[in-house]
Parts: structure tokens; C-alpha cells; sequence
């Protein structure tokens, strides 16, 4: 008897909710057509030395907004002629004992990449400092808080849109 009153009152719920429907609600506001968030994002070879105290700093032109988080990215190596990208900080532990850190720093007007960590950067060869290729992007304040692991370089790129092509390179002129 238990089982037969269960199954009718779950049956009658079923027909009553489902039959249910409410008003039709205010129409919303209309969109505006043709505005999209755009990350701002860009790709710089450094050289670091003595000459520009292991450090590069790079002006926004514009600034960027406040809320704005900027990713920077270190070309680690290439496999199979694709480039392997690795979040900032990167840590370098030698053998010898020293810590190598390629870091950065930005505020709404600039950025700056530079080598940091327990080591005397002037001892180190030539493969860690020059010709070091880095790929910035700004992400917008809209994506920052979104659960993404922001130092997945696939996973950043895939979630704003972008493409290879879409990192053009700064040239440094001095």
C-alpha cells in the first residue's frame, strides 16, 4: 500500500511540475554588435647582459586596464620544430648550486622580464641569456577570473582565441 501511494504521489509530481510553465518575462536589453574583448599580445627576443643589467622593460601603449592580469611565457625549447612554452617564473636549479630565475613584473603601463635567483648571471653561457624568446599576453579582467590554469600556455591560447599568427614580434631597437 506504502509503495503504491509513493509511486502515485511521485507520478502526480511529475504531471504537475512538468505541466507547470510561467509567464513570459520582459524582453532584456539588446546587446551591442560588434564588441568583443581582446587580449592585447605580442612576442619579444631579449638579450640579457651586462649592458641591460639582466632585465628588459617594456611600456603598454596604451596602458592596459587595472583589472587586467598580464602571462608571460618562456620558449623552453621545440620538439618536432613546435615551440614548448613555459609560464614565468621559470626556476633553473645547476648542478654547481646556483638558482637561475627567469621572472617578471608588470604594472598598467609596463612590464619587464629579467633574470633573478642565487647566481651571478654574468657566469652564465650564452644559451641562458641571449637570444631568449618570450610570449606576453594581457588577459582581460573578464577572463581572469575564470578557473583555468593560467600557466597551461595551450589552455590560455585555446580559451581567448589565439593563433600563432596572432603574436607579433617587438622589436627591440636600442
Amino acid at each position: 500500500m506504502k509503495k503504491l501511494l509513493a509511486i502515485s504521489l511521485s507520478l502526480f509530481g511529475i504531471l504537475f511540475f512538468q505541466a507547470c510553465e510561467g509567464p513570459v518575462g520582459p524582453p532584456g536589453l539588446d546587446g551591442l554588435d560588434g564588441v568583443n574583448i581582446v587580449s592585447e599580445v605580442f612576442e619579444v627576443e631579449i638579450n640579457f647582459t651586462q649592458a641591460n643589467n639582466y632585465s628588459e622593460q617594456l611600456r603598454f601603449d596604451p596602458a592596459i586596464i587595472e583589472s587586467d592580469v598580464v602571462l608571460a611565457f618562456i620558449e623552453w625549447e621545440t620538439d618536432g620544430g613546435n615551440s614548448v612554452w613555459r609560464a614565468l617564473p621559470q626556476t633553473v636549479f645547476f648542478n654547481e648550486g646556483g638558482v637561475l630565475i627567469y621572472n617578471y613584473d608588470f604594472s598598467k603601463v609596463d612590464f619587464r622580464l629579467f633574470l633573478d635567483g642565487a647566481i651571478d648571471p654574468a657566469t652564465l653561457g650564452e644559451e641562458w641569456r641571449l637570444n631568449q624568446l618570450f610570449r606576453v599576453i594581457v588577459v582581460p579582467g573578464d577572463y581572469a577570473s575564470n578557473r583555468i590554469d593560467f600557466t597551461n600556455y595551450e589552455a590560455v591560447t585555446a580559451m581567448l582565441g589565439l593563433k600563432n599568427e596572432d603574436f607579433k614580434r617587438i622589436d627591440l631597437k636600442k
